[in-house]
């Protein structure tokens, strides 16, 4: 269940700083906006607070005080700077520690996470880190309780870019979160799902999981976080292994494509250009 604290119009989300609570198994998960798009994340249990991707330390600011929660930690999933811009100088404040990837690009990291290690958090339950480059090559996504916060890895309807690596690293990074349980919700940093839902029309017109996913995003409210199920019917980047994407990616690219990661490439290349 996703708790909306306010019926507000599109343009007025950023306005607030605490869009939305999520109660997940032992925790709740505040949802806030910054800049165009992004979704900054609190994670709380009592009065602490972990945050996640905090690219805005002003939002982060307000939202704690809204609570009255005591920062206590800091997750990074990648160095871009709409994720970390606020880090350094709310662990300053906080004198909390930042867990994040080994990368020179983040420096603010005082504690070096990567695949397979555990965050442990007092008051938290323990928080599994994965590797899940593709997006950027050190990209972690941070499992907690029933949840996984993804970054710019997956996103609604739709996945990142590839900026750093290959097209082989994403797909494979999709991959492994799709084998998580269905009922895993996902919290991903950007509102894109009904540009993505749009792309995905493009790809597969006669597919009424996208009309009815667009239906029930009509209200303007977030998104996110999902559950994995829904991503299954109308997420373009976990479906090319269905005749139809793999006929359309076929059509767009100008050659027959078979293999699912041919699929993926040609389905992400054409989502770069896609107006």
């Amino acid at each position: 269940m996703i708790v909306i604290q306010a019926d507000l119009h599109p343009e007025e989300l950023h306005l607030m700083p605490i869009l939305a609570s999520t109660p997940m198994t032992g925790l709740t998960a505040h949802t806030l906006a910054a800049f165009a798009s992004n979704y900054l994340w609190l994670l709380q249990a009592g009065d602490s607070a972990i945050a996640v991707d905090p690219g805005d330390a002003d939002v982060i600011d307000r939202a704690l005080q809204e609570l009255g929660l005591t920062l206590v930690a800091i997750l990074l999933t990648h160095h871009h700077a709409d994720h970390i811009g606020g880090a350094a100088a709310l662990a300053s404040r906080a004198r909390c520690p930042v867990f994040g990837p080994v990368d020179a690009r983040i420096p603010m990291v005082t504690h070096a996470c990567a695949e397979g290690d555990i965050v442990s958090v007092s008051g938290f339950p323990p928080i599994a880190v994965w590797h899940v480059p593709g997006h950027t090559r050190t990209h972690l996504a941070f499992l907690v309780a029933d949840a996984i916060f993804v970054g710019d890895t997956l996103f609604g309807a739709g996945c990142g870019r590839v900026f750093e690596g290959e097209y082989s690293d994403l797909h494979g990074s999709l991959q492994r979160i799709a084998a998580l349980p269905a009922h895993t919700r996902v919290f991903c940093a950007h509102e894109y799902t009904r540009a993505n839902l749009a792309f995905a029309a493009a790809v597969e017109p006669q597919n009424p999981a996208i009309l009815a996913r667009l239906n029930d995003l009509s209200d303007g409210r977030p998104s996110v976080p999902f559950v994995l199920a829904d991503e299954f019917a109308s997420n373009m980047f976990l479906r090319c292994d269905e005749d139809s994407v793999r006929a359309a990616a076929s059509r767009e690219s100008g050659h027959d494509l078979h293999d699912a990661m041919d699929v993926f490439a040609a389905l992400r290349q054409w989502k770069n250009v896609y107006v």
